[in-house]
């Protein structure tokens, strides 16, 4: 765990190095748990596919338990959009200037609320965000960035069984953001349930064999915007 300043505030993250000791940045947005052992873990596997990963702390030091979705809903209704906002890019910021850190440009990837804020920060960042990867999380209704901010490459995967982020509706925005010029490919994967990637499994719907199709792909694009 590290301490980065936000707003004069000190806020914290989870930053992860790789073997190497430097390599390129990339943002990790986290669920609506909070920094739980599942982001943690994904910074991880970032960091030993090379990276240099930083999950900050959006519910600074809040978190709900796996079995708590009533308090996850509860957490995630009461983050301020724009303390989300200013920590995202303080920690944008922080990894930027890190000495760890090799590249001027940073990506980003996030998973569900992590998705969602994964295109927020990428259009609030468009000055250092050159790649994001959202996972099974879009905007919907009034959390829609202004999507002509973006110049990140995006790598987008959703889940076709997905009560919270519609298929339809993702493609909906890869068609929009098609039509807007935007380097986009959001991937709808036929049978798979939201969270699909979470190691935690809190919704029964973890495909491993998804998982390991997945993942190459994502780190791959990564290394390629980012290196």
């Amino acid at each position: 765990m590290i301490d980065f300043k936000s707003n004069r505030e000190k806020e914290s993250g989870y930053l992860a190095l790789p073997k190497g000791r430097r390599g390129p940045g990339v943002i990790v947005v986290q669920e609506w748990w909070g920094l739980d052992s599942g982001i943690k873990e994904m910074a991880d596997r970032l960091a030993v596919a090379g990276f240099v990963a930083l999950a900050p702390d959006l519910y600074h030091g809040e978190l709900a338990e796996h079995t708590e979705m009533d308090k996850a809903v509860e957490l995630m209704t009461a983050l301020p959009a724009d303390r989300a906002a200013r920590d995202m890019s303080a920690a944008v910021d922080y990894l930027a200037d890190h000495d760890a850190t090799t590249n001027d440009g940073i990506g980003v990837m996030g998973f569900c609320m992590g998705g969602l804020l994964t295109f927020v920060l990428a259009a609030l960042r468009p000055d250092r965000i050159v790649a994001a990867v959202p996972f099974y999380g879009f905007p919907t209704g009034d959390d829609r960035p202004n999507y002509r901010d973006i110049e990140a490459a995006i790598q987008g995967h959703m889940a076709e069984i997905d009560d919270h982020f519609p298929p339809q509706a993702a493609k909906a925005l890869e068609a929009e953001l098609l039509a807007l010029g935007k380097d986009v490919t959001i991937t709808v994967h036929e049978g798979a349930g939201h969270a699909f990637m979470a190691p935690h499994n809190a919704f029964g719907t973890h495909n491993q064999e998804l998982y390991d199709k997945i993942w190459p792909q994502a780190t791959a694009f990564l290394h390629e915007h980012l290196t």
